[in-house]
């Protein structure tokens, strides 16, 4: 039985533990997704209601996203040395949210550089020091050791890198759920990390910081791309048409709708309540989400 089999056993085997666990899952040749939650942020999954993931090269092996905190980041080190002997060569941040970058300084204190757009970089140098207080807050112990690492390099609209015979691309369009929201690309087995450009399983959340219209840009070049599988930020690795039915479709609606009632002079609560959004009820989170989605995409298309 390989070291990963018996991982996956133990995990499934071993009693409910309220921590959260790193299961890799194989979405390609060499390229794995920890999948998280897609409810909130608790104790019992140590905010990990995201995915991350990682690459293995012929020289190493490439993060996508260091996780909420230095524990987490332990137990993706430790993942991964179940699936590859190969060192960790770099780790890369798909975005602002805590669990995208939080785990930074883990790998940062083993000489591991840390790659991100800079815009991401810009929105963890404001928000980071908010998203650790509050996690912090939450977690208790779990959060221990964790510190506000930024980025060690950063790339401005595309970098292309060739790590152990293997092409990876980082994309970025715009951003969407952050200023600074990025994608992963990997042409040789057309998988896309996508982090919180695409939301499935879930409805999505339009937050202060996000922008639908950038958002939609940036969903419409990983579009472009062509992949054949989506590992979205949350929810279960996708196709393209899922995750145009449950992110794209939703975010076109939404600011479509918001635009004709500014056009119109709509004011918010009559734009809100006239908001037909009923096809994307099936989605967990859409009661708690669909008002506040709504209300800022209002506020964005006023303010332009």
């Amino acid at each position: 039985m390989s070291r990963f089999l018996t991982l996956v056993l133990l995990v499934l085997l071993s009693p409910a533990v309220h921590a959260w666990e790193a299961v890799p899952t194989q979405v390609a040749d060499g390229v794995y997704a920890f999948i998280g939650e897609t409810g909130p942020r608790t104790v019992a999954n140590e905010g990990m209601n995201a995915n991350t993931g990682f690459i293995v090269t012929g020289d190493g092996v490439v993060v996508v996203d260091s996780g909420s905190t230095r524990q987490v980041a332990q137990k993706i080190e430790a993942a991964i040395g179940w699936i590859t002997s190969q060192p960790i060569r770099l780790v890369v941040n798909t975005g602002g949210q805590d669990h995208r970058w939080l785990g930074n300084g883990y790998f940062v204190d083993q000489g591991i550089p840390v790659l991100a757009h800079e815009k991401a970089v810009a929105d963890m140098g404001e928000r980071g020091g908010m998203l650790a207080d509050s996690l912090a807050r939450q977690l208790g112990p779990a959060f221990a050791g964790t510190r506000i690492q930024r980025p060690t390099r950063t790339f401005a609209q595309r970098e292309t890198l060739s790590i152990g015979g293997e092409r990876i691309e980082l994309h970025f369009a715009g951003g969407g759920h952050t200023p600074g929201d990025s994608i992963v690309w990997l042409p040789r087995q057309r998988v896309a990390f996508a982090g919180d450009i695409v939301y499935v399983d879930r409805l999505l959340g339009v937050m202060p910081m996000s922008n639908v219209r950038l958002w939609l840009g940036s969903f419409d070049a990983l579009a472009a791309l062509q992949p054949e599988v989506i590992v979205p930020g949350h929810g279960a690795p996708t196709s393209l048409d899922k995750a145009r039915r449950e992110t794209r479709d939703y975010l076109a609606q939404l600011r479509a709708h918001m635009q004709k009632a500014v056009d119109a002079d709509d004011d918010l609560q009559t734009a809100i309540k006239r908001f037909d959004d009923a096809a994307f009820a099936y989605l967990p989170v859409y009661p708690e989400l669909r008002g506040p989605n709504a209300n800022r995409a209002y506020l964005e298309v006023e303010a332009e």
